[in-house]
């Protein structure tokens, strides 16, 4: 395929509220006529996290950022399931005016931009995962205990991490059935991940974060390599020094690198939007 010799539209910069079902999306599009990026956040997060990202990769891009359900500034649901997540990234390319956009999602994020591809692989340019997806998960009852125990202590710091975009508005059990969901959908991800036949780069955290221990998290990162070589889609485009909670803070150049390397690979292609 090769280059549109047409001139692509410039879109208006735009901030503001996006419809979906019982609920709205707070929005930001930056504009501008360059490849779109999409920014699908971690279970709890806001787009604030991707600011630093947004920064590095500059003007030459069209960023468009979102806060999911009862996170961020976006209204609160009856649903938060990741059904409804991959619905609330319809409803935003819809609202922009978006057909086709390269997808940035760390953790959670990665989860949802490597499932939407998979559905719609002629609209996605591609996918850059910031430490995920990776293929296991917690699926037993003891193991989603677990879960319930870390958010249990966790219970009297969420109005705090609300404050820091890093809790939804939404109570700590719904938290843990966001939380089990996303293990399951984990473990469940193999398939998925042999058979995506866009582009995926993965930008590699290390060591544990908070709430992990006993090398779990570096565990996990080992669970791609054998997708790696039956896949020839998926590559690890970066391995950083920063832990999975602090890698958009410490490695956010890593992540705008692989970010352009992805997307100067697609500018044969015909331009993305409308």
């Amino acid at each position: 395929m090769t280059t549109s010799s047409s001139t692509p539209a410039v879109k208006s910069a735009w901030t503001g509220m996006v419809p979906i079902d019982d609920t709205a999306l707070a929005v930001t599009d930056s504009g501008g006529s360059g490849i779109p990026v999409v920014y699908l956040n971690g279970s709890y997060a806001s787009q604030r996290h991707w600011k630093r990202v947004i920064a590095d990769l500059g003007s030459g891009y069209r960023h468009i950022s979102f806060d999911e359900r009862a996170r961020g500034r976006s209204g609160q649901s009856a649903d938060y399931s990741f059904e409804a997540c991959l619905r609330d990234i319809d409803a935003v390319l819809a609202a922009r005016g978006v057909d086709r956009a390269l997808l940035v999602g760390w953790s959670y994020g990665a989860l949802l931009g490597v499932h939407w591809a998979s559905r719609h692989p002629e609209r996605a340019l591609g996918v850059v995962g910031v430490d995920g997806p990776y293929p296991v998960g917690w699926t037993t009852d003891a193991e989603h205990e677990e879960i319930w125990k870390v958010f249990r202590r966790m219970k009297p710091m969420l109005p705090l991490a609300r404050r820091l975009g890093m809790a939804a508005r939404f109570s700590g059990e719904q938290h843990v059935e966001v939380a089990i969901e996303a293990h399951l959908l984990h473990a469940a991800a193999a398939p998925i991940l042999e058979k995506v036949s866009v582009p995926v780069r993965y930008v590699v955290a290390s060591g544990e974060a908070v709430g992990s221990r006993d090398d779990l998290q570096e565990q996990m990162r080992k669970a791609l390599d054998p997708l790696l070589l039956r896949n020839p889609n998926l590559e690890v485009g970066a391995k950083v020094t920063s832990n999975h909670g602090s890698i958009l803070r410490k490695d956010s150049p890593a992540v705008a690198d692989v970010v352009r390397g992805l997307a100067a690979s697609t500018r044969t292609q015909d331009r993305p939007g409308r």
